[in-house]
């Protein structure tokens, strides 16, 4: 398969048994995905597990003859990513509380660009904690929006299909999220650029 099939052929080629088409579409949307999925649930191995759910559930859809050629491929995997994550949190607030460490991974540590010196360093990863933390205190839908558009870099329209609202919902939260941000940033003093 030299030549690039769009989203459609492949689900088409897989269902007719072409297993190979699938593998291209887990390859082209994979790493979006589960960008979204751990930056909202910052646990690699339930990421992992969320990821590998998503992807079933999309095999099952698409085997059920569910899947509906309306919109695009990447915002039907959302919304089930969107859903598996929503899933998760309700039955887990019915379970005891166990605490989770994320220290060993973080989207955010891993960017990296020129060769700053140790006190850039340090005030970069001062910058990166207060942001994370404060993003961590948004109400859970303006901090979803702003991780699909920022870490996940889909449009408002791919957030608005997979949260299942309107586009100006999406941007209305987006909105109040940066205002928010803004806000905290000011009330605590905490300085957001080098």
């Amino acid at each position: 398969m030299s030549e690039m099939k769009n989203d459609k052929e492949l689900i088409q080629r897989y269902l007719k048994g072409d297993v190979e088409s699938f593998q291209l579409l887990v390859n082209r949307y994979q790493d979006k995905i589960f960008s979204y999925i751990m930056l909202v649930v910052k646990d690699r191995q339930l990421a992992d597990d969320l990821f590998q759910d998503t992807f079933l559930k999309i095999i099952r859809t698409l085997k059920a003859g569910a899947y509906q050629e309306e919109g695009k491929f990447m915002q039907f995997a959302m919304r089930i990513a969107h859903n598996l994550i929503i899933d998760h949190y309700r039955k887990a607030q019915r379970l005891p509380l166990v605490a989770q460490s994320n220290d060993d991974y973080s989207y955010v540590d891993n960017v990296r660009v020129a060769e700053p010196t140790a006190e850039d360093l340090m005030v970069k990863e001062q910058i990166y904690s207060d942001l994370r933390a404060m993003v961590d205190l948004l109400p859970m839908e303006q901090r979803e929006v702003l991780q699909m558009r920022i870490y996940a870099e889909m449009s408002f329209k791919e957030i608005a299909d997979a949260t299942n609202v309107s586009i100006n919902t999406a941007l209305g939260r987006m909105r109040y999220a940066i205002i928010n941000l803004r806000k905290m940033a000011k009330e605590k003093k905490i300085m957001l650029s080098v």
